[in-house]
C-alpha cells in the first residue's frame, strides 16, 4: 500500500524552498508514495521548474489564490480551496513548506482529518523580516500552529534550537534534515570566465566581487552596496556584481546612484542559469539579516569561491569558515570589506583547496541523503496513524 501523501506550496520562483521542493518531489519512489501537489502563482519559473511542472502536470492543483504575501481574501479562498481538496482526497501525510503554506495548509490539514501533518517551514521571519509588533504576531501565530503540527523539519540545527528557543516546539517535535544539491553543484563549471568579463564589460583584470540573492530587505544588500566605497579605497581595480531581482531593485540602483558607484556596478536581474557568474566571482558575498540556509554559498564553495557572509541563521553551518569563507556581523559594512579584502588576498590558496571542501560539502548536502531521510521520516508518521487506528 501506498502513502499518499500531499506537498504544499505557495510558489515555485527562483530560490531555496522551491528548489528543495522541486528536487523532493522528483525524488520520491512512486512505488512507495501517491504524490500530489498543491501549489500557488508562479511567476519566474526557472528552466528546471518549467519542465518540473510539465512532468509532474498529472499530480499538479494550482491554487492560483495561494499567495505568499498577506492578502486577507486571497487567504480565505486559499485555505477553503485546500480544506476541500484535502478532504475529499484523504491523504496520509501532509507536508507543507514556507510560512504561509504552512499557515493556510496546516490548518486546513487538521480541519480536514488528514492524520498527520509535516511542515518544513524553510528559515523563519521571527526576525529580521518585520518590524517588533508584526515579528511578535508571527511568534504568537507558529506557536499556535505548532498544536495542528506532528513534526517540523528544519534545514539546520542552529534552526532547529532557535525555533526551540522562541517556544515554538520542543526539540522532540523537531527533525533537521540538510539540504540536498543536485550532483552538477560539485562539479566544475564548464564556461569561459573571459568570455563571461567581456561580455559585461568587466576587464580581464579585474578582480570581482558579487551577490546573487533576492533583491528583499531582509537579504541586506544595501549593506553590501555601503561597504563597495571602503573596498575601492583598498583597491581600484575591483567590479561588483548584483544578480538577482525583488521589490527593493530600485532602492539598491538609488544607493549606487547615491555613492557614485554606477560605473563599477552592474546589476543583471534576475537570471535562469547563475553559473556564468560564479565562474568570474573572486568573493561571493551573502550579507543576510536571517537567512535559513543560503544554498548560494554550498554553490559557490564548491567552485572553490570564497564567501563572506552574515553571521545568521544556519549560515555558520554552511560556512566552512577560516577554510573557504569568512563570517561578519549583519549590518557591518566596514567589517564585510575588510573580510572580502582579506579573501581576495587568499584567492588562490582557497581555490586549491576546493577538492576538500566539496568533500566536506558532500558529506553534508548529498541529495540522497535529503531524500533518504525524508523517506524515513515520511514511514515513521505514516506507521504511527497506522499503529493509532489500530
Amino acid at each position: 500500500m501506498r502513502i499518499k501523501i500531499a506537498q504544499v506550496i505557495t510558489r515555485l520562483d527562483w530560490g531555496g524552498a522551491p528548489e528543495i521542493f522541486v528536487n523532493l518531489c522528483e525524488h520520491l519512489d512512486v512505488n512507495l508514495f501517491e504524490l500530489h501537489i498543491f501549489v500557488g502563482k508562479t511567476l519566474k519559473p526557472t528552466e528546471k521548474t518549467q519542465e518540473f511542472l510539465k512532468r509532474f502536470s498529472c499530480q499538479i492543483t494550482f491554487i492560483p489564490e495561494l499567495v505568499r504575501d498577506i492578502n486577507p481574501l486571497k487567504d480565505i479562498l486559499a485555505f477553503v480551496r485546500l480544506f476541500l481538496l484535502l478532504r475529499r482526497k484523504n491523504f496520509d501525510i501532509v507536508h507543507t513548506h514556507t510560512a504561509k503554506a504552512g499557515l493556510i495548509g496546516r490548518l486546513a490539514a487538521r480541519l480536514a482529518g488528514v492524520p498527520k501533518v509535516i511542515h518544513t517551514p524553510h528559515g523563519h521571519n521571527l526576525y529580521g523580516y518585520f518590524n517588533p509588533v508584526l515579528s511578535w504576531i508571527i511568534l504568537k501565530t507558529e506557536r499556535l500552529l505548532t498544536f495542528f503540527t506532528d513534526l517540523i523539519v528544519a534545514l539546520t540545527e542552529v534552526e532547529k534550537n532557535e525555533f526551540n528557543l522562541f517556544g515554538i516546539a520542543p526539540l522532540e517535535k523537531i527533525e533537521v534534515i540538510r539540504q540536498g544539491l543536485a550532483p552538477e553543484t560539485f562539479e566544475d563549471i564548464t564556461v569561459c570566465p573571459n568570455e563571461v568579463k567581456k561580455a559585461l564589460g568587466i576587464c580581464h583584470e579585474a578582480k570581482v566581487v558579487g551577490v546573487i540573492s533576492r533583491l528583499e530587505p531582509v537579504k541586506g544588500i544595501l549593506y553590501f552596496v555601503r561597504a563597495q566605497e571602503e573596498l575601492l579605497k583598498r583597491n581600484s581595480n575591483i567590479r561588483f556584481i548584483i544578480c538577482g531581482e525583488g521589490s527593493q531593485r530600485k532602492k539598491i540602483e538609488s544607493e549606487i546612484r547615491l555613492r557614485n558607484l554606477q560605473d563599477v556596478t552592474i546589476m543583471t536581474g534576475w537570471l535562469d542559469d547563475i553559473r556564468p557568474i560564479l565562474s568570474i566571482l573572486d568573493v561571493l558575498v551573502l550579507p543576510s539579516l536571517n537567512e535559513a540556509v543560503g544554498i548560494v554559498l554550498i554553490q559557490a564553495q564548491a567552485q572553490g569561491i570564497p564567501v563572506v557572509a552574515s553571521r545568521v541563521g544556519g549560515i555558520p553551518e554552511v560556512v566552512n569558515e577560516g577554510v573557504s569563507g569568512l563570517l561578519v556581523a549583519p549590518k557591518d559594512s566596514l567589517a564585510m570589506a575588510q573580510a572580502i579584502i582579506q579573501l581576495l588576498d587568499k584567492r588562490t590558496e582557497i581555490s586549491q583547496r576546493k577538492q576538500l571542501t566539496r568533500q566536506w560539502l558532500r558529506q553534508r548536502y548529498e541529495l540522497k541523503n535529503m531524500i533518504n531521510l525524508h523517506v524515513e521520516l515520511y514511514r515513521k508518521v505514516f506507521n504511527e496513524k497506522t499503529l493509532k487506528r489500530s
